[in-house]
């Protein structure tokens, strides 16, 4: 039994009075499920959806295809905020001296580009936390897909003095981004053949 799980059972399945860490998120057991910490809460979710990771696996790619040499794409890496916040963006773009320590997280002023693709059981967390979260952390960019009616990409860029970010673009047919690289992705390139 890990650390964590042990103090969890010696408190009969409560969570730490001071809440939840990210050295409690490092005891628990590599099994494959998503945990995310918001201020110390433990927030674990279901397993996306087969669309939703069909959608993150072709804008990671098509995002590799013209993604420059100063850059790396990575679907699902942890994203650590703070000791009481870390959040696992569906994609995001990191600086590639990042990328090549290899990390299974990178922190805030590594991470260029985060993505969140809205679930039904992510739409707050996706459209108002995380992006307030992200942009606080001084996380240049953030996209959020919609997928219910049809894929649309809502594009933001951070406002540094406002510590948010402002929208920049709205794309239903194709993505066609100057930041942080020009960036056109068909929409129909993201769309699962069976959706």
């Amino acid at each position: 039994m890990t650390a964590a799980m042990s103090r969890m059972s010696d408190m009969n399945g409560l969570p730490p009075a001071g809440g939840w860490t990210t050295d409690d998120l490092d005891a628990l057991p590599e099994d494959g499920v998503r945990r995310e910490l918001l201020d110390g809460v433990l927030l674990v979710s279901p397993s996306p959806s087969n669309i939703h990771q069909k959608i993150a696996m072709r804008l990671a790619v098509a995002l590799e295809a013209s993604c420059p040499a100063q850059f790396d794409v990575t679907p699902g890496v942890e994203v650590r905020i703070d000791a009481r916040r870390s959040f696992i963006p569906d994609v995001l773009v990191t600086t590639v001296e990042a990328a090549r320590r290899g990390p299974r997280l990178f922190a805030p002023h590594e991470v260029i580009l985060a993505v969140e693709i809205v679930s039904p059981t992510s739409q707050a967390m996706d459209r108002i936390t995380k992006p307030a979260l992200y942009a606080a952390a001084g996380i240049p960019y953030y996209w959020r897909i919609e997928i219910d009616d049809g894929i649309s990409v809502d594009t933001f860029k951070i406002d540094p003095e406002a510590e948010m970010y402002r929208p920049f673009g709205l794309f239903e047919v194709e993505i066609d981004a100057p930041e942080p690289w020009p960036i056109k992705i068909a929409i129909e390139k993201l769309t699962p053949r069976f959706r």
